[in-house]
């Protein structure tokens, strides 16, 4: 019987998948926004873990809020919060609030724990549990669903003990993947680089409030309260406003990879203080073996790439990705040339899309893209 339901979930998760994604980059209209949904882990009845005796619920929302503070502070970018108290939410009802805001961005706040003095920071996006440490911490995180009223119903037999039941979370978040890892990477980066916090990498695991959300999203766990010393440095204001402080850095230089207009508004306006992050001008910015392209849409529906199929753009072209057929517009090793590709292509009404990187015909991050020789 639990087979049957998992099976029953998995398919239901892909024929969801399919036919919203069908064309997935024609929904919403174009925005002036640059819009980050900040969510801080736990909440209410629901204290997160409690290491040390400091509480994750009460530092995730110390951390997120200061975030959300300093990113108000720049013109062309609007913040929502999934809580800005002490109250408990739904894992489903934060990503609901996030695709209502037709948010470019989700960041997930949160603190781990370890029965050992683990350390360190790491970020996830969604995907399959490598290994098995993984697939503990994507237990904890999930098992939030049991304080859920009708969770039986509203997570469609999902079983947070379960390995089988990760494998259906991964489907909808497909395309969204390789900027989630570049958000994360970045994320990742700011911590070792200006905090010199103990890098645990970038890691995919299948966490439900990532599966909810129709955008790129990541979980960043900020450190290990568990820990003798970790663990008062997040409890700490010193310690929350350093995490807030590179969390920010890293969301506004992902903002700038992927959309050229918000970077010209973002510099006129930048807060004096802030660490410097804008880019400057430049005519060309060519990588040697590096091809940018802009992803329109994925999905299921084979479609002839002409451009009255694609609101007039031409140059389109069409792969077969594993079970979706992706459509790319545009061709060019020039990095400033995509990113006007890139604003075509949202006039034109493709607000979802995004621009990706190939190196020897394999698609990479485009920051691994951005670290390879210019010409």
């Amino acid at each position: 019987m639990r087979t049957n339901l998992l099976k029953l979930f998995v398919f239901t998760i892909i024929l969801f998948s399919l036919s919203n994604s069908a064309f997935s980059a024609e929904i919403p209209p174009n925005k002036e926004e640059f819009v980050v949904v900040l969510d801080a882990g736990h909440g209410g009845k629901d204290p997160g873990n409690m290491g040390n005796g400091f509480k994750e619920k009460d530092i995730a929302l110390n951390i997120i809020l200061k975030i959300g503070q300093a990113l108000e502070k720049y013109e062309g970018v609007k913040v929502v919060y999934t809580r800005k108290t002490d109250v408990f939410v739904e894992l489903f009802e934060r990503g609901r609030i996030a695709n209502e805001a037709n948010a470019d961005l989700f960041v997930s706040v949160h603190c781990n724990s370890h029965n050992s003095q683990a350390s360190g920071t790491e970020t996830f996006v969604l995907g399959l549990n490598r290994n098995e440490t993984n697939f503990e911490v994507a237990k904890k995180e999930n098992s939030v669903i049991y304080l859920e009223e009708n969770y039986e119903v509203t997570y469609e037999g999902y079983d947070p003990n379960s390995p089988e039941s990760f494998i259906g979370l991964t489907i909808m978040q497909e395309e969204y993947l390789d900027q989630s890892i570049l958000l994360a990477d970045m994320v990742q980066k700011e911590f070792t680089n200006d905090l010199k916090r103990k890098n645990r990498g970038v890691k995919q695991m299948g966490l439900i409030v990532l599966h909810q959300t129709y955008m790129p999203s990541v979980l960043v766990e900020t450190g290990f309260l568990t820990n003798n010393q970790e663990g008062p440095y997040l409890n700490s204001r010193r310690g929350q406003e350093d995490m807030a402080r590179a969390i920010t850095a890293a969301i506004i230089n992902y903002s700038h990879t992927i959309n050229l207009n918000l970077l010209e508004t973002i510099a006129k306006s930048h807060p004096a203080g802030q660490k410097e992050v804008i880019a400057q001008p430049a005519s060309q910015q060519i990588y040697e073996d590096v091809v940018f392209r802009v992803q329109l849409a994925a999905g299921s529906k084979k479609i002839d790439p002409k451009p009255y199929n694609f609101k007039g753009l031409s140059d389109i072209d069409r792969t077969k990705e594993g079970k979706l057929y992706k459509y790319y517009y545009g061709e060019t090793s020039d990095y400033l040339k995509v990113q006007q590709l890139h604003q075509d292509a949202i006039k034109k009404g493709y607000s979802g899309s995004y621009i990706v990187a190939f190196k020897d015909e394999q698609k990479i991050t485009v920051n691994d893209a951005l670290k390879s020789k210019l010409k």
